[in-house]
């Protein structure tokens, strides 16, 4: 997000003070802050001075969420599972494309590691990036 390079600093101070905006410390003040955000998001037009604060307001919720609710990277497995989920398939559904059922049950129960031509074939078959699989 660019900033604007004339704003009105009376209607900015009063979006200011409309939402006092401080380092995040809980989750009221996160719920409130991304509140105020949805809130300027609706706008079809914002202006000037709302783009600032909403510039603003996300890098503190942002900050907050990344101290908060860190996420631990997926395995690949984890990343079929949840395509395999997502599809409502099951372990005869995916076989085939990893080579065998014995193949496909290694991969699954995560005791093999997902082979490069697998992974190659699992991003065919879920048009998915590679890269999730590996």
């Amino acid at each position: 997000m660019r900033s604007p390079k004339k704003i009105d600093e009376t209607a900015y101070a009063k979006l200011l003070g409309a939402i006092l905006p401080r380092p995040i410390r809980t989750e009221a003040e996160n719920d409130r802050a991304i509140a105020f955000l949805d809130e300027l998001d609706q706008r079809e037009k914002p202006t000037p001075e709302e783009t600032l604060v909403a510039e603003l307001l996300t890098i503190l919720v942002e900050d907050f969420e990344s101290k908060h609710y860190s996420l631990q990277p997926s395995t690949p497995q984890e990343h079929l599972q949840t395509l395999m989920e997502d599809r409502g398939l099951r372990h005869k559904d995916v076989w085939p494309v990893l080579g065998n059922k014995g193949s496909a049950s290694a991969v699954l129960n995560g005791s093999r590691a997902i082979s490069k031509t697998q992974a190659k074939r699992l991003a065919e078959f879920f048009r998915a990036p590679v890269e999730l699989f590996l």
